[in-house]
């Protein structure tokens, strides 16, 4: 755990704050102040590197900065770092109380260490304005020190590591920020020749995507923040957008609320016109689980189940895809029914009816098939996670995808990410981290190759 550092905010004399006030009421038709726009302005490259705006968009939402609009203007945008540069376009056109609103809202998402930046930038201006007071004399948080975090998969809460404030100037691993991504397309030549013996993926969109992710957690099992979890969500919204999906996103759920909403996701009606679809999810996870944010375990089982052959009979026969951190159990498979299936009329073993007829019957599917999962690392291994750059595995397979699903099948792919995975280590000298490594997996009931065929047939 870092060491909590007290850092007491900028004093101002009596007649510095009250020339302040007056200034803010002149500029309320105006915007920001201008001192305020300058702090934000110095600090303009980091903070669009490093902003976290899951939950930094719904506060900004709440203290009226932000409207519904401008909020899915925001989201709508290509990356995280394309998203936080237009909210710090927004920012100085939302009025005086903009700045001092988002200083608060950097302080109530762990984000001291930016707000911090700011203020001190602003102490150094000539005209200081008084930032929002804190509910307490001096500020003393744990700071995020922009480190990669090991999340282990089966270890308790309490076990899982940080590292000290010591380290302060290393990173797990080289670079700093998430990828602009492009999908390269594929080609109508490609399409031919591969699309007969493929999975069927010509929809537009090719099916609908959900990105479930849970950053912020309060239940008793007292998980961290999952710093860089929003770089990861941003990250598989825009690869999936770019690959022909219509994407659907859930933040900071509880346990009960992901299987609710996974249920009502699996049985959307879109599912029934498109040909695939993908499923990420990104949590603290045990064993066999994932963790809501009230720290109780969705059981990875539950949420196969809900995309099976008998409770989503929408998805039969089509791809699906997932992408968690988590193991696999093993449950007994006693078959279904297809739903609207082909005949099958010489079943060995079927009685004749009394016309002198063979029953037909429908064929039979396996409870559970046509699906593929990506792990991020093995069983009892721990997922490495960069706070900038987000997970290592999620970065990985945005990297492949966008570069390789023009000519390469999902199966095949994920050996590349795979390869990319074992190739990486950590580095952080002077800590139990350096030179860490992760090794992802996947296993797959995929009866076809699965071709994203993204850009084809062009629009």
């Amino acid at each position: 755990m870092a060491t909590p550092i007290a850092r007491s905010r900028p004093a101002l004399p009596l007649k510095g704050l009250i020339t302040a006030d007056r200034g803010c009421r002149v500029l309320g038709v105006c915007g920001m102040h201008p001192d305020h726009q300058e702090a934000l302005k110095k600090n303009r490259v980091v903070l669009a590197k490093q902003l976290l705006l899951s939950e930094l968009l719904e506060h900004l939402l709440e203290k009226d900065i932000i409207t519904l609009e401008m909020r899915e203007h925001i989201q709508a945008k290509v990356g995280s770092f394309s998203q936080n540069v237009e909210l710090l376009n927004l920012l100085p056109k939302r009025g005086p109380q903009a700045f001092d609103a988002f200083c608060m809202a950097l302080r109530e998402t762990k984000q001291g260490h930016l707000e911090d930046l700011l203020l001190s930038t602003l102490s150094g201006l000539q005209h200081v304005l008084p930032p929002v007071q804190s509910p307490r004399h001096g500020l003393s948080r744990d700071y995020d020190l922009g480190l990669s975090l090991p999340v282990s998969e089966s270890c308790p809460p309490h076990k899982q590591l940080r590292l000290s404030a010591e380290a302060v100037e290393h990173s797990l691993d080289n670079g700093d920020g998430p990828p602009c991504l492009q999908v390269k397309p594929c080609t109508p030549e490609f399409y031919q020749a591969h699309s007969q013996l493929a999975y069927r993926l010509k929809s537009r969109p090719r099916g609908l995507a959900l990105v479930l992710s849970n950053v912020h957690f309060t239940g008793e099992k007292d998980l961290e923040f999952r710093s860089g979890g929003d770089v990861d969500h941003s990250t598989l919204v825009a690869l999936f957008k770019l690959l022909g999906y219509q994407v659907h996103v859930l933040l900071d759920q509880t346990a009960q609320e992901m299987q609710e909403k996974l249920q009502n996701f699996a049985q959307m009606p879109t599912h029934r016109v498109t040909d695939s679809c993908i499923v990420a999810l990104l949590s603290h996870g045990v064993e066999g689980g994932i963790y809501g944010v009230d720290g109780k375990v969705l059981q990875l089982q539950e949420v196969f189940r809900l995309f099976d052959n008998a409770n989503c009979p929408s998805l039969q026969n089509k791809p699906k895809m997932f992408f968690i951190q988590a193991c696999r159990g093993d449950e007994t498979d006693r078959g279904v029914d297809q739903q609207d299936g082909k005949s099958h009329a010489q079943a060995p073993g079927c009685e004749e009816s009394d016309a002198g007829q063979q029953e037909l019957l429908k064929m039979r599917l396996p409870t559970r098939s046509d699906m593929i999962c990506g792990y991020a690392c093995l069983r009892g291994t721990a997922a490495m996670r960069n706070t900038k750059r987000g997970s290592w595995y999620i970065e990985a397979l945005a990297q492949v995808f966008s570069e390789r699903a023009c000519d390469t099948h999902v199966a095949d792919m994920l050996v590349k990410v795979n390869g990319l995975i074992k190739e990486r280590e950590g580095y952080a000298p002077g800590t139990e981290f350096h030179r860490c490594k992760e090794m992802s997996e996947y296993c797959s009931t995929l009866c076809r190759h699965l071709y994203l065929f993204p850009g084809h047939p062009p629009v």
